[in-house]
């Protein structure tokens, strides 16, 4: 009898009933002036982030995928709608209240790394775990992303994608609730990009932190629970992964 071909798929999601949503945006619009021409980045925007779930937000450069993260994040404000999480309206927070979601809440990884070039990967991460309330250590944050052994070196000693999990690392020690990655990989090759998905899919699953991840590429999207497609400003589709595949299986 010939050996049976693995099943590299994963499960759709993390149970077989909709989990409740973590954060959701509610009629966003996003409206920039250049001179005396609005640009309507956003267009009435309607999204759920669900418990425990990737969502991958697919689509263009310009598509306002970006500029939505952004406002879920508590780095910019909607012009109209609202931004919903645990029943308040951080649309309409103070300055004071953003600041203590996006340092309680929210651990962000965009597509360059920000490290501090002066202080080693344990260090980096330390930088976050000394405001948060209750941090993970900086050295089970990176042995989480694979990198327990390259604690104590420094970001030029690193290769792109051990410093972008360096980053990842540090977003996710102060154990927030939501992790939203802007283009991740976007500075990566291929081979060294999905060990950065692997790194979050680790953190999903390990942790159970529910994930938004910015990608216009629809390979990268299907290993994610549920994807949603932009164009324009607006969604124009949303649909749950069928059977979602593992990083290393994914087409580029």
């Amino acid at each position: 009898m010939s050996a049976a071909t693995p099943d590299t798929t994963m499960p759709p999601g993390p149970g077989s009933e909709q989990p409740p949503a973590v954060l959701s945006a509610r009629t966003v619009r996003k409206v920039y002036r250049t001179g005396e021409v609005p640009v309507e980045a956003l267009r009435g925007v309607d999204l759920d982030l669900f418990a425990g779930e990737i969502t991958a937000l697919l689509g263009p450069s310009g598509s306002g995928k970006s500029t939505l993260l952004n406002i879920l994040g508590g780095l910019d404000r909607p012009t109209e709608g609202q931004v919903l999480f645990q029943g308040d309206d951080i649309a309409t927070a103070s300055d004071r209240a953003l600041t203590v979601y996006r340092r309680d809440h929210i651990g962000f990884v965009f597509q360059f790394y920000n490290l501090i070039p002066s202080l080693t990967a344990r260090e980096n991460v330390a930088l976050v775990t000394e405001i948060a309330a209750h941090p993970m250590p900086p050295e089970e944050a990176l042995a989480l992303v694979g990198l327990a052994h390259r604690l104590d070196h420094f970001p030029a000693q690193l290769s792109g994608g051990e410093q972008q999990r360096v980053a990842i690392a540090r977003a996710i020690a102060k154990r927030p609730d939501i992790l939203l990655c802007d283009e991740p990989t976007g500075a990566l090759d291929s081979r060294t990009g999905i060990k950065v998905l692997e790194a979050i899919e680790t953190v999903n699953r390990e942790l159970g932190t529910t994930t938004a991840l910015i990608t216009h590429n629809a390979g990268i999207a299907d290993m994610a629970h549920r994807v949603v497609h932009f164009a324009d400003g607006a969604i124009i589709r949303t649909h749950a992964t069928g059977q979602r595949k593992r990083p290393t299986d994914l087409s580029w």
